[in-house]
């Protein structure tokens, strides 16, 4: 669509799709660091393409005195400019690895999984290597995983310091053809790039959620919501 050809409007629509709520002015503004005035222009067009959908309430619905303000949020009309982008290209190059280097005690999904995680691996150990964090706890890892995952076509969505969820599978549709395949692959990748780059106190979980991808990261354990690392 020609309404998302304009980058801040671009990043203002990605915003409220990511927040997974309805979200005011101010907060869009505030997420894309520009004026409420340009953001309320922006988000005004996006809904007048019939990306978004606006309506006025109290966020969280409590009611207060004075003006209700606007919110905003997805209008579920689907979007034939992929944002972000799709990466076919980076399923296939995987199951063609999987085919090329499977063995007699693998089937094609054991192949398909393996390769996943030995590729995530990789990227994490290279992460690692290039940036030389030090010790990584759980929030510090997860931080460096959104900028990953922004670059091969996810939607990290920060719940908490030590949570994240994503809010799109970048494999879709294919993902719907053979869910347990890619929702597999997608788990073994996170999983080995999480043990590539050595964070601590952070895993890889499958949680499929309705219209969402299947995996999510969370504290591997209840101290690691508190702890953080040192360098």
């Amino acid at each position: 669509m020609n309404v998302l050809g304009e980058e801040t409007r671009r990043r203002m629509y990605v915003f409220v799709r990511r927040a997974g709520r309805p979200v005011t002015r101010d907060e869009a503004a505030a997420g894309v660091g520009i004026s409420r005035k340009l953001a309320a222009f922006h988000l005004d067009k996006l809904v007048d393409a019939g990306l978004l959908r606006a309506h006025y309430e109290h966020p969280g619905g409590l009611r207060k005195v004075g003006r209700q303000p606007k919110l905003y949020e997805p209008s579920g009309v689907t979007v034939q400019v992929s944002i972000p982008e799709r990466r076919h290209d980076f399923l296939a190059d995987l199951l063609m690895e999987a085919v090329q280097t499977g063995t007699r005690d693998e089937d094609g999904r054991q192949a398909a999984v393996r390769v996943a995680r030995e590729r995530g691996h990789g990227l994490g150990t290279a992460e690692r290597e290039a940036t030389r964090p030090g010790r990584l706890g759980a929030e510090r890892g997860l931080t460096i995983c959104e900028h990953m995952l922004e670059r091969y076509g996810f939607e990290p969505a920060r719940l908490a310091p030590t949570r994240l969820r994503l809010r799109n599978c970048p494999f879709h549709p294919l993902a719907a053809r053979s869910p347990d395949l890619v929702c597999a692959m997608n788990h073994a990748f996170l999983g080995g790039y999480l043990d590539g780059l050595r964070v601590t106190g952070l895993r890889a979980d499958l949680d499929p959620r309705p219209g969402e991808c299947c995996v999510a990261l969370s504290p591997a354990d209840t101290r690691a919501e508190a702890a953080d690392e040192s360098p």
